[in-house]
């Protein structure tokens, strides 16, 4: 840096080495490699499916049942171009097919729906996307286990954003 010329010049040119010839990949066995949960013969595998329904947008995220692994998450947003389209019914159908596709490859049956809304101190409705995204589920033929609403509802809220005299229309 000062008024040196860096590392220009100062590498020594390294000798070239023969490398060893690379060893032939070991033939693979008739163990074909199983994603996905692993159940018994004629079980129905279950999965959780966490729908989350805003009015901007629509999540279907799909985890093993202690919720700790996704197995697919899509939302309304990746499936339409319009950004006003990614809380749309259709947007969150295409979304649920995606998944239920994904669900079906990796051998699950059957999926616990959790439901949720913005909620907090935001709107505890569900966006227009949560229906068509479970009725979707549904249709793709994947069985339909227990649905629960999981909509955070504070004990006690922070003050709403919409001032003293509230949201005026």
């Amino acid at each position: 840096l000062l008024g040196g010329h860096g590392r220009r010049g100062l590498v020594a040119a390294q000798p070239q080495t023969a490398m060893a010839p690379k060893e032939a990949a070991a033939p693979a066995e008739n163990t074909a490699l199983k994603l996905g949960l692993q159940a018994k013969e004629g079980e129905i595998v279950m999965a959780v499916c966490h729908i989350y329904a805003s009015f901007n947008d629509t999540f279907v995220h799909v985890t093993d049942p202690s919720g700790r692994e996704t197995i697919s998450k899509v939302t309304g947003g990746m499936k339409v171009k319009a950004d006003r389209d990614e809380a749309s019914p259709y947007a969150a159908m295409l979304a649920a097919q995606d998944v239920a596709a994904k669900c079906k490859e990796l051998g699950i049956g059957g999926l616990h729906i959790k439901m949720r809304a913005t909620g907090g101190n935001r709107t505890k409705t569900p966006g227009p996307g949560a229906q068509s995204a479970l009725r979707a589920l549904a249709r793709a033929g994947i069985k339909i286990g227990r649905i629960e609403d999981v909509t955070p509802i504070p004990s006690d809220s922070t003050r709403r954003a919409s001032g003293r005299r509230g949201r005026r229309l």
